[in-house]
């Protein structure tokens, strides 16, 4: 086990300022091929987004904004998404206070333009679903589902009923994917909490988090749960280690847990 790449280090706290930031990057986590980026724009403000080598997947987690592609403009409300390819821009402009979490990787052109409604009045299916049963169901909306064209990227929302837990049992997909939870809608002092571990049958580290959080998995168990009354919600960012690997059913459950 490498201890300089201990759970205890994989949390990262995104500012709530007006601005773009990074947030995780292979250079400053033990990430490899995943970036995880926040916008904040107050009413008015806009900004440019455009990765000369990054595939893109943004949710905005607060307010609204307008999106314009090439000559295309597009209202976008809380948890609506978009996906941008490499080397393509797109201009945001707040229609109120807004933020953005963005999750990036490694652009193999495979990917096309898109943006999707966060409409929970859709059928169970690849985009709409429903994971395990309590007290550790969660709800899960695909922004980049597996059946979207992209490259390395698979990201959705996941909300855990209050008090209970997520991504549950705890699984690994260590040899195929890295991971991000970005956490929202659980405002201070109310917090979930990320159990982080490499070793199965064990919790190393656990992690409160709140609105702004985010806690990177390079590898290992990942489990959340609520504090009383708290939903665990999360914009989850995978990034597949090879093209073959982003797929959605690679995940190894930990056999010390049922």
């Amino acid at each position: 086990m490498n201890q300089e790449n201990h759970p205890s280090n994989w949390k990262y706290t995104s500012p709530g300022e007006e601005g773009f930031y990074e947030i995780v990057t292979p250079e400053n986590s033990a990430c490899k091929i995943t970036w995880i980026f926040r916008l904040n724009l107050n009413k008015g403000s806009e900004y440019l987004l455009k990765k000369d080598e990054l595939e893109l997947n943004g949710v905005i987690i607060k307010g609204t904004s307008e999106i314009r592609y090439v000559e295309e403009k597009q209202d976008l409300g809380k948890f609506d998404s978009f996906y941008l390819p490499a080397k393509e821009s797109i201009v945001i402009t707040a229609k109120e206070d807004c933020s953005i979490f963005i999750g990036g990787s490694i652009d193999e052109n495979k990917g096309k333009f898109f943006t999707r409604e966060y409409d929970l009045s859709l059928p169970l299916g690849d985009i709409h679903q429903i994971h395990g049963d309590a007290p550790y169901r969660r709800e899960v909306f695909m922004t980049l589902a597996q059946e979207d064209k992209g490259s390395r990227l698979i990201c959705g929302i996941s909300c855990g009923d209050p008090g209970q837990w997520t991504s549950w049992p705890p699984h690994q997909h260590t040899d195929d994917l890295e991971e991000v939870y970005c956490y929202f809608d659980i405002d201070k002092p109310q917090a979930a909490f990320h159990y982080a571990s490499r070793k199965a049958g064990e919790f190393e580290y656990v992690h409160p988090v709140s609105t702004g959080d985010c806690v990177i998995i390079p590898e290992g168990y990942h489990p959340t749960c609520g504090m009383p009354g708290v939903k665990s919600c999360y914009f989850w960012v995978m990034a597949a280690h090879k093209p073959e690997s982003r797929r959605y059913d690679l995940a190894v459950n930990d056999p010390n847990f049922g």
